[in-house]
């Protein structure tokens, strides 16, 4: 007889069992199916025989509906009915799974979701029968409007996470919104006797063993103070508890916890008031120790009871990509709110959606995951029993088999080991060992440490180095003498700084161990911080590397101790962000914050400017970047801050003054110019935004609010409100500062202007020194008829016919006037940017070249940047190639030097003795053309 495919033992249990229960469906593979995979059907079909009917029903096992399972009024339920129904809806459910899973071959993300959401259903039906069998006789807590106040359920584990599995027990935790005395019963009672007896009834509902079984094995555990605590407690004495004693295994428990039943308004508030507990604000990495602590706990637990092949407790196990999960969600969830979900699979998608995990590393994970919760489920379908174990029995041995689809247990054995070991080695990626960090490094380290003596590192020296590292310990230890640290602060400093020697001493240079020092002493009293480095010796070694190769790095880091985020993964820190994908990354990081909150507004541009920045500095660091590159990055970024900010200033106009007329979010009417570095695509690190606003609206227009004013007002208030979101100094810093003088009548004029009064000024007022600014503007920011009609404005007055020998006179003279004010060359030293010589001529010969020329050849008015005006002038025959190769090497080297000097803090003077031969190319080239 054909048994559909089992093998033949388990073929005649299958027809043995179906001929004694139905005859008629002796022919039937899948019946046949189920009653050789599960001793627990079995007995439920021998109680319930009807029920092989809707099993066999196609169209009811493709339902995953979740009726109720009380079917009477609650008032009218007595406890016996209560239990009975309770118990079938269990038995009869839990037989739809089995045929689902051991016949059907349901995906298991399906079945352990419609099996939580089942388990929902009777926790919340014995919560209400609860509640309505105390109400009886004691009345009820009720709000100000009279209406009754339920008490909470939280699923915990995998209840919480919507993963439940066939026989696993429920982890409970029952609280109630706010104490006050029943209402409306024989007499009245606290609120506290009172949800403490509907807690006892709804677990003697589910817990006790009748006649017809048992729900669920409920453990209360979980709740504050453990099983010496109260069995329910209001919200104000959970805050309390979780404030003042709440350790860091019941953050990880809490992370999964899910109120159940039908949502009500007192839901929100529990959020909000558990939320802060578990999640932190700032990236915690103190949750990696603590996890790998309880991981430590766990696995001798399981030596000490001896467990083996246990596909949840053992090496690669489920709980293991548990925690890699977790202590993610844990990590990063006060700072992403995607990751704010008790569903493991949910925050495994987030967590590769926000690049925390690779794609790869996500889908391993993922895939090695279902492999082992369908086995547990299968192990525990078996006969309902809760096992994560793999089976010695053979028969048992045989169900797997055949349920995991291979030919002999040896295989099932080795699909196993195979995801184990997948997992494992990710869990160690991510949790690790347990720390071994301070006794692997040799004793040199922990003594020089401890010892504040640098003379204890073996590795020899050179004395200048050994003199600067031992006075940068010394003020080290001076500073953190100022500073409150905890006892946890101090034991992970202590930890770190031997590991932080060890990994310095691989590049003896006498200022990094400073700046490392430097940025360590901002953080030493957020251990949050210090455990980041010393949990992670990447980041830990990216850090090292960044301050080796940047004052400024090192500087950014210390002033905003947020970036050491961004060293965790050097493959996204050593990436930035393709040109074109900064506002959209902008607007994707503004998703999470408050459109009404406008500080957390002005803090979320400061800190996406900064880490943006790192990233850059970091590619530029190592050479990912050219020094090109790395000021187009830092203009498009800039771009991109622009844009936001001047939404943001919009969105705030709007709702005070409406729009002008005409006008909407798509269309402001408005615009930005750059000059200077922006224009001119050469932004620094640290450099100013040069900006002038225009917009295309007439006077007489008016805006559409309740609190109208005229236009002209409108787009004045909305630069003003720009300048505030730019300079104004927040936690984080300012965000650019804003210079404002190059608009027209400079700081007497208005801030925002209308573009045909600023063509006006341009043809009519300005002085050439502003005509040699137009030559490095660009429109940054405007729709397509604004920017349309500033290159034609731009282009008409560059192109002019001017005197040239009065054009002249005007540069050379506004040239030795900036060189009397700012040139800090000497005999020896020369100024990069305003020595003779240097960058600033340069660009004053790019700007005479057309401002001079442009008449007849206006392609020199095209681009804003140096470079390609130089470029221009060649192809135009303004200048030889000669000039142009000897001009254009020569700003590249200052710009690449002056570029190194800047991050280093080290001025902008090098021995004119390296430069000279630039220095004679670029003063013969103005001899030539400015005489």
């Amino acid at each position: 007889m054909d048994f559909g495919g089992l093998p033949h033992s388990l073929g005649h249990l299958a027809l043995e069992r179906c001929q004694a229960l139905f005859a008629q469906h002796s022919n039937n593979q899948a019946v046949l199916r189920l009653l050789a995979l599960s001793d627990f059907a079995y007995r439920i079909l021998q109680r319930h025989p009807q029920w092989i009917d809707w099993l066999l029903d196609a169209e009811q096992m493709r339902l995953r509906t979740c009726p109720s399972p009380l079917t009477e009024p609650l008032c009218e339920l007595d406890e016996a009915s209560c239990f009975r129904q309770l118990r079938e809806y269990r038995k009869r459910y839990w037989l739809k799974l089995m045929w689902l899973d051991l016949v059907a071959g349901n995906p298991i993300d399906d079945s352990i979701a419609y099996q939580s959401r089942l388990s929902e259903k009777l926790i919340d039906a014995a919560n209400r029968w609860a509640h309505a069998s105390v109400a009886k006789s004691n009345g009820q807590v009720c709000d100000e409007q009279g209406e009754a106040v339920p008490m909470l359920v939280l699923g915990m584990g995998k209840l919480g996470g919507g993963e439940l599995n066939f026989s696993s027990d429920i982890d409970l935790i029952f609280t109630y919104p706010f104490a006050k005395s029943t209402e409306g019963g024989r007499r009245s009672i606290e609120a506290q006797v009172f949800y403490t007896k509907v807690a006892q009834k709804l677990i003697a509902a589910l817990d006790q063993c009748t006649a017809d079984g048992q729900v669920f094995r409920v453990d209360m555990r979980l709740r504050p103070f453990g099983d010496s605590g109260p069995l329910v407690m209001s919200f104000a004495a959970m805050e309390d508890y979780y404030q003042d004693q709440g350790r860091e295994w019941e953050r990880y428990a809490m992370l999964k916890a899910r109120l159940l039943g039908e949502e009500n308004r007192y839901w929100s508030e529990f959020k909000t008031l558990i939320r802060p507990f578990v999640f932190r604000r700032y990236i915690d990495f103190s949750v990696i120790e603590s996890l790998r602590k309880m991981k430590h706990m766990i696995a001798q637990e399981v030596r000490r009871k001896g467990l083996t092949n246990n596909i949840k407790l053992g090496a690669g196990g489920i709980r293991e990509v548990e925690f890699i999960v977790q202590a993610l969600q844990m990590i990063r969830g006060g700072r992403e709110p995607e990751l704010q979900t008790p569903s493991l699979l949910s925050a495994l998608q987030q967590l590769q959606h926000l690049c925390l995990i690779p794609a790869e590393v996500g889908e391993v994970l993922s895939q090695q995951y279902l492999l082992l919760r369908r086995t547990e489920q299968y192990l525990q379908a078996f006969d309902d029993s809760q096992t994560q174990t793999l089976p010695d029995h053979e028969q048992d041995q045989l169900r797997l088999t055949v349920l995991l689809d291979c030919t002999q247990y040896s295989e099932v054995l080795n699909k196993l080991e195979q995801a184990q070991a997948a997992v494992r080695a990710e869990f160690t990626q991510v949790i690790g060992e347990e720390p071994e960090l301070g006794e692997a490094l040799a004793p040199e380290f922990i003594s020089a440490w401890e010892q504040r003596d640098i003379s204890y590192l073996e590795s020899p020296l050179p004395d200048a180095v050994s003199e600067a590292w031992q006075t940068s310990l010394d003020a080290f230890h001076l500073g953190l003498s100022k500073i409150q640290m905890g006892t946890r602060g101090r034991d992970v400093l202590d930890k770190l700084m031997p590991a932080l020697l060890s990994e310095i001493t691989q590049a003896p240079v006498a200022e990094i161990l400073e700046r490392v020092l430097q940025v360590i002493l901002k953080v030493a009293s957020r251990t949050a911080y210090l455990e980041l480095l010393f949990e992670n010796r990447g980041a830990l070694q990216q850090l090292i590397k960044l301050c080796a190769h940047s004052v400024w790095i090192a500087e950014q880091i210390a002033r905003y101790p947020i970036l050491l985020d961004e060293l965790i993964d050097p493959a996204v820190l050593y990436r930035p962000l393709p040109l074109s994908a900064y506002y959209s990354e902008v607007q994707q990081y503004f998703l999470r914050i408050d459109s009404e909150d406008l500080e957390l507004q002005m803090e979320a541009l400061r800190q996406f400017k900064q880490t943006q920045a790192l990233r850059i500095a970091a590619a530029d660091a190592t050479g990912v970047l050219d020094i090109m590159k790395v000021s187009d990055h830092l203009t498009a970024l800039a771009e991109a801050i622009i844009a936001k900010a001047v939404d943001i200033a919009w969105q705030q106009m709007v709702a005070r003054y409406g729009a002008p007329e005409g006008a909407d979010v798509e269309h402001k009417g408005f615009a930005v110019v750059a000059y200077g570095k922006a224009g001119g695509l050469e932004l620094g690190y640290n450099s100013d935004l040069d900006l002038v606003f225009v917009h295309n609206r007439d006077g007489n227009s008016v805006t559409t609010g309740d609190k109208s004013i005229s236009s002209r007002q409108f787009y004045l208030k909305l630069a003003q409100r720009l300048m505030h979101l730019f300079n104004t100094r927040t936690n984080s810093g300012i965000l650019y500062e804003l210079d404002t003088r190059l608009r027209p009548e400079g700081n007497s004029g208005l801030l925002a202007i209308n573009i045909e009064s600023f063509y006006q000024y341009q043809l009519q007022q300005a002085w050439t020194w502003e005509h040699q600014a137009l030559v490095r503007s660009r429109m940054i920011l405007g729709e397509p008829e604004l920017v349309s009609r500033f290159n034609e404005i731009r282009s008409e007055v560059l192109c002019h016919s001017r005197d040239s020998g009065a054009l002249c006179k005007d540069i050379v003279e506004m040239r030795e006037k900036m060189r009397g004010h700012l040139d800090k060359s000497t005999d020896s030293q020369f100024d990069l940017k305003q020595g003779v010589g240097g960058m600033t001529d340069i660009e004053f010969i790019a700007q005479y070249l057309v401002l001079n020329y442009s008449h007849a050849h206006s392609e020199l008015a095209r681009f804003p940047d140096n470079i390609r005006i130089l470029e221009m002038a060649y192809h135009a025959g303004v200048i030889d190639e000669r000039t142009q190769k000897a001009l254009t090497e020569a700003y590249c080297e200052f710009r690449d030097q002056y570029h190194l000097h800047s991050l280093n803090a080290a001025g902008r003077c090098v021995p004119l003795q390296d430069v000279s031969e630039l220095v004679v190319a670029v003063r013969a080239a103005w001899q030539q053309l400015l005489g």
